[in-house]
């Protein structure tokens, strides 16, 4: 049966969502990371991710404009249910803006893709997924997170700051190019405070978007937020604006 609250959802406009990653989004994902990463991670590198009981995977995704024509399309029931013929005719599925991954390796969430789309950067949204995988972490019972970003990034570097990231170390001539790596940890997701902290967090980036004509959703309608997702960690995955 054609879930109704889904048309309703993708027929707003300039509403964005972060979610699981699906097999109807996978092309947009690959398109994504070819244009951010230059290709960093095949089909197969992402279907991996996607079943990975280590890995928490998810796409930021914008609605379709409300005059957007309809198409038929193949969408699973569930974050579960890849692969299955389930919905059929609804209006045109939701592009894929951004990406976000962590894997959770002992108490830590090693975040290896953070990227926006260079025509959506700058809004807010790279700090939007980046708080949906950190109150995934901390939902997890992971202790603290850690990624490796260019020492020249300083746009990514004040927004891992903002969200509690320090600096621990420098990685010397680790990027291809010769460029240092700085080493960031986030170490409070477990501190009493910590879930009152993200949720004043995210609701500070709610309210930020909407001078912006934009509709922060918390989760994929009929997707409830589930941990999902292994491949050997390619750490110099960082674009974020």
């Amino acid at each position: 049966m054609y879930n109704r609250r889904l048309a309703d959802f993708f027929s707003a406009v300039k509403s964005i969502f972060c979610c699981p990653l699906a097999e109807i989004y996978l092309p947009g994902v690959l398109a994504l990371d070819q244009t951010c990463f230059g290709g960093l991670w095949s089909e197969a590198g992402y279907r991996r991710e996607m079943t990975s009981p280590n890995s928490d995977l998810r796409v930021l995704l914008r609605a379709a404009p409300i005059d957007s024509p309809p198409r038929t399309v193949t969408v699973p029931l569930s974050p579960d249910a890849i692969g299955s013929d389930a919905i059929g005719t609804q209006p045109t599925p939701a592009t894929v803006v951004g990406l976000g991954c962590y894997w959770a390796i002992l108490d830590e969430a090693h975040i290896t893709l953070l990227a926006i789309a260079p025509d959506h950067r700058r809004q807010g949204f790279g700090r939007g997924v980046l708080l949906q995988l950190l109150a995934s972490a901390r939902q997890r019972g992971l202790e603290r997170a850690t990624l490796e970003v260019r020492a020249s990034n300083h746009t990514a570097l004040a927004l891992y700051e903002s969200l509690g990231f320090r600096t621990a170390g420098r990685r010397r001539r680790y990027y291809s190019d010769g460029e240092d790596a700085l080493i960031l940890w986030q170490r409070g997701l477990q501190t009493p405070d910590m879930g009152t902290t993200l949720h004043q967090w995210q609701q500070t980036h709610r309210d930020r978007l909407t001078p912006l004509g934009w509709h922060w959703v918390n989760s994929h309608p009929g997707q409830p937020p589930v941990l999902r997702p292994e491949q050997p960690r390619d750490p110099q995955a960082q674009t974020v604006r």
